[in-house]
């Protein structure tokens, strides 16, 4: 896929690299400057700091968004997963604390940027982590920031939402945080948004960002909203949530068939 994308469009793949190179190097700037010299307000500088780089890093790819619902500030937020393109893409409309697996900790450019932004990694295999998980995340929903969450538990191609695994809602089910469903879409003009956007299955992570990079531009769309009823059991909750981001979907589908 990237020596066919390469061979057409070399010279954007290598100038949108360079770009990107240039915009890590301002963002890593930017946080030594407003957010690693302010501890006193790091949180909020944290989350102002997020979203400048989020929208600084959508333009390098050519990404274009819009959204519908109100977009949460606070309590947890729920969406699908269908790439590392997610995190830049809710970073830019709605940051928060991410919740995202470890492995993440390690991947070039995404990796760094989500140790950077306070994200809780969660060590999956693990069930013994599970508590510490959740107490960083009730900390953070206690403390009134906004934690998002993608309880598929991995990225998928989008054709449908996975079950959703409920072990790290238990702070949501305890609590009466405010509740918040999100639903990403994604649409490209020149090539396969399953294979070329949404990053799943055993793809390895540079060769599809660059190949990513070399695409004319990306539309997004991303649903919002609130959950009014909460359940207090978890695994409720979770079948709950999980319909809801399914009515979010359907719904869209609906709008722009």
């Amino acid at each position: 896929m990237l020596q066919k994308t390469f061979s057409r469009h070399p010279l954007r793949i290598i100038g949108r690299t360079l770009w990107l190179s240039g915009t890590i190097f301002l963002v890593a700037v930017d946080y030594a400057l407003n957010v690693y010299r302010r501890r006193e307000s790091s949180h909020a500088a944290r989350l102002s700091w997020m979203q400048r780089s989020a929208r600084l890093l959508l333009r390098v790819f050519n990404l274009d968004w819009q959204t519908s619902g109100k977009i949460p500030a606070r309590g947890l937020l729920v969406c699908n997963h269908l790439g590392y393109l997610d995190i830049v893409l809710l970073s830019a409309v709605a940051p928060g604390v991410f919740v995202s697996k470890r492995e993440v900790k390690t991947w070039p450019v995404f990796g760094m940027l989500a140790r950077m932004a306070g994200t809780v990694f969660v060590h999956r295999e693990k069930r013994s982590e599970a508590g510490r998980s959740a107490s960083e995340i009730k900390n953070a929903l206690d403390r009134g920031a906004l934690v998002i969450l993608f309880p598929e538990g991995t990225s998928s191609v989008g054709e449908t939402v996975l079950p959703f695994k409920s072990a790290l809602l238990e702070p949501a089910a305890q609590s009466r945080h405010a509740l918040s469903v999100g639903c990403i879409r994604y649409m490209l003009t020149d090539g396969s948004v399953a294979d070329e956007v949404c990053y799943w299955g055993d793809m390895t992570l540079v060769p599809h960002l660059l190949n990513l990079l070399g695409k004319r531009s990306i539309s997004a769309h991303v649903s919002f909203a609130a959950i009014q009823e909460p359940c207090a059991n978890r695994k409720q909750l979770a079948r709950r949530l999980h319909s809801e981001v399914l009515r979010l979907k359907d719904s869209y589908s609906v709008n722009n068939s």
